[in-house]
């Protein structure tokens, strides 16, 4: 019987690609650079922030940075909360929001 970690690290095994770290990292840094720059400008393009939203942001942004650098939480409730499946829909959503409105 495969525990639960080995069954999330088979899950994930098919997002341990170079190529998408670093399309992660080209996100993450062009998400942080553009709210540090200039954040009431970078919140209008994205729709605007309420609690959630920020939550999700914030979220999104360390998870993504977590696995674009290569770190690999090894027990399984890490495994789920700083997936880059979750954090990569949200960044692509920022994304969208941000390019849609520019």
């Amino acid at each position: 019987m495969i525990n639960i970690s080995q069954k999330m690290t088979d899950i994930h095994s098919p997002m341990d690609r170079a190529l998408f770290r670093a399309l992660f990292f080209i996100a993450v840094v062009f998400h942080i650079s553009m709210f540090m720059w200039e954040p009431k400008s970078y919140a209008n393009e994205v729709g605007g922030f309420n609690l959630w939203i920020t939550v999700l942001f914030t979220w999104s942004l360390c998870s993504a940075l977590i696995y674009s650098v290569g770190f690999k939480p090894i027990l399984w409730v890490w495994q789920i909360l700083f997936s880059p499946y979750w954090s990569g829909i949200i960044l692509t959503y920022f994304t969208w929001m941000y390019f849609l409105h520019n």
